[in-house]
């Protein structure tokens, strides 16, 4: 199944997730794109949005440097 991430067109509003009732999050979620979803964004209820970026780790090295200037 596809997967793509979506979110609410408008802030404020409620898009509800079919198999759990949760609503969506206004920051957006990826979802296991279906008929339900396809149908909420022909109707204009959320939009597809790039994922946010991860942040890259530390390195080890600079990770454990920085955590023994904390102490």
């Amino acid at each position: 199944m596809t997967k793509k991430y979506v979110k609410p067109a408008q802030d404020g509003l409620v898009v509800r997730r079919p198999l759990d009732g949760q609503p969506l999050p206004a920051e957006g979620a990826w979802v296991d794109w279906s008929g339900y979803w396809a149908r909420r964004k022909a109707d204009g209820s959320i939009v597809e949005i790039e994922p946010p970026k991860k942040p890259k780790a530390k390195p080890a090295s600079q990770a454990g440097a920085a955590a023994k200037e904390a102490d």
